[in-house]
């Protein structure tokens, strides 16, 4: 597979998401500026200009027409996708670190970090079909039991009945959405050892992936929060993807920028593994990356993959016919 590089940020990536249709590709990275691509050949659209801090995370709607996108400015901001234009923006007292739109794009699940006694928390908004109607107040705030450690990702849950959280202090959480009561949370056993640092949902919600500064990434059921398969790899796995339509899953990581410098810089592994889903076997890596792995997007056709690094590049890869026939 020949990739094709996107240099659009000046600091490293921190975040990819395709559009419901696979024809576009938003980058965030720790500039401050989140980026629009074509998703087949990675031209540049454009540029959404308004946060003055590093963007950690973007979701797109249903029907790409918004955007939201949250960032250590204290900021989630909601943008038209077609003009650029800012819509709106959610205040917070701390960095905005996760955001997630619901079914239907009515709502959205925002996490922000901890920040000068305010603890870290999970945070529901509302979004109003027209943006002049739009308004800040939150309809539900989790407060997270360990307020001083950051809230990596959240994410819906299956019909928006839960909220599924991940983040610092290891523990998976699954949250009622109308109560905000905690249902579950990951047994100490068999979770993770380290901070979760990702966490992807299946096409179907049926089950999601986790990553962890462990070195492992863990597949889970949506609803009874089971542990179903564990992939153990040799670096800290910063980013974690599924593909909608083959039995793989692909883990992207690698030592910190700083340890590999003091080390033989092939130690650092900078490579998406891939590995079968049900084996739980790696199959194959794709190597590239001058830096740490931190974001991967599968297109919802399946048919390319996107990495994006510390060396600041997007790697967009469309896979090669040969892919689809691999035999374990």
């Amino acid at each position: 597979m020949t990739p094709i590089l996107m240099k659009g940020h000046e600091r490293p990536l921190t975040f990819l998401r395709y559009n419901r249709d696979g024809d576009l590709l938003f980058s965030c990275a720790k500039d401050h500026t989140p980026t629009l691509w074509l998703a087949h050949n990675g031209e540049r659209l454009g540029t959404y200009r308004g946060h003055n801090g590093a963007v950690s995370c973007c979701d797109v709607s249903r029907d790409s027409s918004r955007l939201i996108t949250g960032s250590a400015d204290q900021t989630a901001k909601l943008w038209d996708v077609k003009s650029g234009k800012q819509l709106f923006t959610f205040n917070f007292g701390s960095s905005a670190r996760s955001v997630d739109f619901s079914v239907g794009d009515h709502l959205a699940v925002i996490t922000t970090d901890h920040f000068m006694g305010v603890s870290s928390a999970i945070h529901v908004k509302r979004i109003a079909e027209d943006p002049q109607d739009q308004v800040g107040d939150s309809v539900l705030v989790l407060q997270s039991p360990d307020g001083k450690k950051k809230i990596n990702r959240a994410v819906w849950g299956p019909l928006n009945q839960t909220i599924v959280s991940g983040g610092e202090d290891t523990v998976i959480r699954i949250w009622d959405t109308e109560t905000g009561k905690l249902l579950k949370q990951s047994d100490v056993e068999v979770g993770h050892k380290e901070a979760i640092t990702s966490l992807c949902k299946a096409a179907d919600d049926s089950h999601f992936l986790t990553g962890s500064h462990d070195k492992t990434a863990k597949l889970w059921d949506m609803r009874s929060l089971t542990l179903i398969k564990s992939y153990t790899t040799v670096v800290p796995v910063n980013a974690v993807a599924m593909s909608p339509l083959l039995n793989h899953v692909v883990l992207g990581g690698g030592q910190d920028a700083s340890a590999v410098t003091t080390t033989d810089h092939r130690a650092g592994k900078f490579e998406a593994k891939f590995y079968d889903t049900i084996l739980e076997e790696e199959i194959g890596g794709v190597k590239g990356h001058f830096g740490p792995i931190n974001a991967l997007a599968f297109n919802p056709d399946g048919k390319s993959f996107s990495s994006g690094g510390e060396d600041g590049y997007v790697r967009l890869h469309h896979f090669d016919s040969n892919y689809f026939n691999i035999k374990i």
